[in-house]
């Protein structure tokens, strides 16, 4: 793997513990997002291919208790806040 390659978030990200995409080693590191130009500290989950991040709607949660999400549709970009290993 290269240096790039290591330095290179993945293209999808859940902070969900429920979810496929969530992989704790990765956000160990810190994941800054910035959507439509515009940084992010509140996002839930993002695709950089298909251009998404979900956020909380608010203090709703469903009826499992977990909060309620929305999608929204935009330039996604992502990088990791630490320089990584060596």
């Amino acid at each position: 793997m290269t240096d790039t390659a290591k330095d290179t978030p993945p293209d999808r990200l859940s902070t969900i513990p429920s979810s496929d995409y969530y992989e704790p080693a990765l956000l160990e590191r810190g994941i800054g997002i910035r959507f439509k130009g515009r940084e992010r500290i509140d996002v839930e989950e993002y695709c950089i291919s298909e251009g998404w991040i979900r956020v909380q709607a608010g203090k709703t949660r469903d009826r499992h208790g977990n909060p309620l999400t929305i999608k929204l549709n935009g330039e996604v970009e992502a990088w990791f806040e630490d320089a990584g290993e060596g």
